[in-house]
């Protein structure tokens, strides 16, 4: 007594028509190929629920459609989104590495010296004009611009901020509206 042919053997011989079968639900070659080796793949794990003795066209067949319309389904639910922008707009920055950098901006702010932290806050964080700032502290324009300077530069030093050629390397806002004159918007 022999035991019957396993039905994996027989798939080779339905490919080409699972292939058509693809092509015309599809209408795309690529498509098609992927889905017929996704049908393949889908068949191939599940044979323990195959009917031997059954017509495994059929079979096959039953597979493939239900692949297809599960893509479809899922596609219909998808945003095509090919240079990244949506997900650019969901994505959010981990805030911790902003804590932390706010942390630090904070410990060298404080060791300014008091004029140093003043002229800052005037000219960078609350956006005064050197005219407006040097008026409120009392001194020259120039002495406030000198002490904005002198100001910026120990504290990208301190926060070991700076460029091989010297300039400051900031990117946390507030940092970079202390340091860059601009106004702070706080959401």
């Amino acid at each position: 007594m022999t035991n019957p042919p396993d039905p994996r053997d027989g798939i080779s011989d339905h490919i080409r028509d699972l292939r058509a079968f693809a092509m015309s639900l599809t209408r795309n070659h690529a498509t098609a190929d992927d889905l017929v080796q996704d049908t393949i793949v889908k068949a191939w794990s599940n044979f323990d629920k195959f009917n031997v003795g059954t017509d495994l066209r059929a079979w096959l067949f039953t597979i493939l459609r239900n692949t297809f319309f599960s893509l479809r389904r899922k596609v219909s639910r998808e945003v095509a989104d090919p240079d990244g922008l949506h997900v650019g707009r969901l994505s959010v920055l981990p805030d911790h590495d902003g804590k932390l950098a706010m942390r630090e901006f904070m410990k060298a702010f404080d060791q300014l010296s008091a004029e140093h932290r003043e002229v800052l806050i005037l000219v960078g964080a609350n956006g005064y004009s050197y005219e407006e700032a040097a008026r409120m502290m009392g001194v020259a324009t120039g002495t406030a611009k000198s002490r904005a300077s002198r100001a910026r530069a120990q504290l990208c030093t301190l926060m070991g901020m700076t460029s091989p050629s010297g300039n400051p390397v900031l990117t946390e806002p507030v940092a970079l509206a202390v340091v860059n004159r601009s106004t702070l918007a706080v959401a």
